[in-house]
């Protein structure tokens, strides 16, 4: 191995520092093993504190109906039946453990009247079953497992980006990362490697994510010959801040909805009182009145409209944009005035201002202060924004291996529970639950199997790779390029789908690619945020080729994917199937349909109990 590449070695790395890769390094860390957790930004700066909302689990606090056989199908209905069912089930039966855990490890929470931990409403959930910290829950859960964790003796590389994962033969072995600082290469050996390193939005012009969250762990993975799943299923959060410049793309925290915000068009409407699906009228508010004594904890009122699921919310506001009724930025007005108003009448000396500052101290805060709008007096203009991605890495329900042994992943680059949409808040307790065991089974594996080797043409191989870009005769701009990338997606593959906009988003990709491989990035390592783009590229054209193809394959209208050509979902040959994303043997990316594993009749009895005894037919 070549002696200036600076060498650590572990039992475990785990790639990421968000909630879920704290979590598994916790785990394996309390397992006896040696953890090595790398991060590509500084630790506790993760896309886990935009998860605002609360952790989904059904500690029935608020509502005792709830249990976890609801919250298990809740799951498997807002994920549309193509959810990894094991891993639906293992999610709502262990959620409230891991959420009373992540309490005693010192997790404030938001408290009822008897002190239990606090849960409020969200879209898709049937009773309220977020436990929450106001509006800063996910910073409330970093903030947490950064101090239980920091205790294990875990050591923690900061700002390093991960190039390639390194094998030896068919296993895992370790992995090549540069420092992000000086630009030197690290080796990182170890027999178990865990993926945790979160989402692909800035593949889009428009999203929630930062900058980091470049699809790294599905490339790395898809690279080292991992198969990818359901990578068509982009969520494209409702509401997401349009107006004013300053705030674009912030994320408005589902929690305004749930805590009594309403939508409005230009018009004044409340639009989403007309979209209200059948199989959800009987949980839905029928009128205004229902709506908000649900919001204030009457168990017999029904739900309020703008708690439908995030894919349903997101193309009601498309379509009122479309058809001439959107604001004046191309949103629609999310306030919550209007309960504050119905509120104040029943309630003398009603503040609705110190109210929303309590409930919602974040959102008050950042909007105020980044874009002058006080959200207690003055609608927001919201619109979708690209947040979360369903496709992962194909894992084992039970133990989040991939198919390459040692090669464990979880978080959002992991892929299966949420099927074609994730609910609300399912994030949080998602990264808990099999963050967890992500953590278990890599430090198992590790305890059961020999290193592997480290091969240096291997290494040497990948750190050419990562050099080119200093080398190149091209003339190509690295920015320009990925803006380019993120135009086109947002355009020809965003949240309205069709066959010949993805048929010239996949020749303008190879276009990019032709391009991206001309990418000049002039001065040297240190320092050099162009290389960095430069190198982001590579995930970012694989993740955009793997969500353009596999939205070709399903010719239909499921969750988060709408086909404009394909409205209707198509239960005989899409509903009990998945879309399955590997590199042929050609080296160029394949995509093929495999079977959803059947259910076991009691999960489908817990289905059926919670529509009316009526079985989807995607489960019959």
């Amino acid at each position: 191995m070549p002696t200036d590449y600076q060498t650590f070695e572990h039992d475990v790395i785990v790639i990421g520092a968000g909630g879920a890769g704290l979590r598994a390094a916790i785990e394996a860390s309390a397992a006896g093993v040696s953890v090595g957790l790398v991060c590509k930004s500084l630790l506790g700066k993760a896309h886990t504190v935009m998860a605002e909302g609360g952790i989904a689990a059904a500690l029935a606090n608020v509502d005792e109906r709830d249990n976890w056989k609801v919250h298990f199908a809740d799951t498997m209905r807002g994920g549309q039946y193509v959810n990894n069912w094991r891993m639906a089930q293992l999610h709502a039966q262990e959620a409230p453990a891991r959420v009373r855990e992540l309490e005693a490890w010192g997790a404030v929470f938001d408290r009822t009247a008897d002190g239990r931990i606090l849960q409020r409403n969200f879209g898709g959930h049937k009773y309220p079953r977020l436990a929450h910290v106001g509006d800063r829950t996910g910073l409330e859960l970093i903030r947490t497992l950064q101090d239980h964790g920091v205790h294990r003796g875990i050591s923690v590389y900061m700002e390093r980006t991960v190039v390639r994962l390194l094998k030896d033969g068919d296993r895992i072995a370790g992995a090549l990362a540069y420092d992000r600082e000086r630009g030197r290469f690290t080796v990182f050996r170890a027999k178990a490697l865990v993926l945790a390193c979160g989402g692909v939005g800035k593949a889009f012009k428009i999203t929630s994510n930062s900058w980091e969250y470049t699809g790294d762990g599905h490339t790395l993975a898809y690279d080292a010959g991992a198969e990818l799943i359901d990578m068509e299923f982009v969520q494209f959060h409702p509401t997401g801040m349009v107006w004013p410049p300053s705030v674009r793309g912030i994320l408005v925290t589902e929690g305004v909805r749930g805590e009594g915000g309403v939508l409005r068009n230009s018009n004044g409407d409340r639009f989403m009182f007309g979209d209200i699906p059948d199989n959800y009228k009987p949980q839905t508010a029928k009128d205004e009145e229902e709506g908000f004594r649900y919001v204030l904890g009457d168990k017999d009122a029904n739900r309020p409209p703008e708690l439908l699921t995030r894919d349903h919310v997101a193309r009601c506001i498309v379509r009122e944009v479309r058809e001439g009724r959107g604001s004046p930025h191309g949103g629609v007005f999310l306030e919550l005035q209007t309960f504050a108003q119905w509120f104040g009448k029943r309630k003398r000396g009603f503040d609705a201002a110190e109210h929303w500052k309590k409930k919602l101290p974040s959102m008050y805060h950042q909007f105020k202060e980044l874009g002058g709008l006080d959200i207690t007096k003055e609608p927001m203009e919201v619109g979708p924004t690209t947040h979360y991605v369903m496709g992962g890495v194909r894992v084992d329900s039970d133990t989040q291996m991939s198919r390459i042994p040692g090669l464990f992943a979880c978080g959002e680059c992991a892929a299966g529970i949420n099927g074609a949409n994730r609910l609300g808040g399912n994030s949080l307790s998602d990264l808990l639950v099999l963050g967890k065991r992500a953590g278990e089974f890599a430090a198992r594996y590790a305890k059961e199997t020999a290193a592997g080797q480290v091969h240096a043409d291997q290494v040497d191989a990948a750190g050419r790779w990562a050099l080119e870009p200093f080398e190149r005769a091209g003339d190509e701009n690295p920015f320009k390029v990925q803006q380019d990338l993120q135009d086109m997606m947002q355009d020809l593959v965003g949240i309205v789908r069709r066959e010949d906009e993805m048929l010239r988003a996949l020749e303008g990709l190879e276009q990019l690619k032709r391009r991206s491989a001309r990418c000049k990035v002039p001065g040297n390592r240190e320092y050099n945020p162009g290389w960095h783009t430069a190198m982001d590229l590579h995930s970012l054209l694989t993740v955009s080729e793997g969500i353009t193809r596999a939205a070709l394959v399903r010719k239909e209208s499921r969750g988060a994917q709408f086909r404009d050509d394909f409205p209707n979902k198509d239960t005989a040959n899409f509903g009990k199937v998945n879309t399955i994303t590997s590199r042929g043997p050609d080296g160029r990316m394949q995509v093929r349909l495999e079977p959803v594993p059947p259910m076991p009749g009691e999960l489908k009895d817990a289905i059926a109990a919670e529509a009316g005894g009526k079985l989807p037919e995607e489960l019959k």
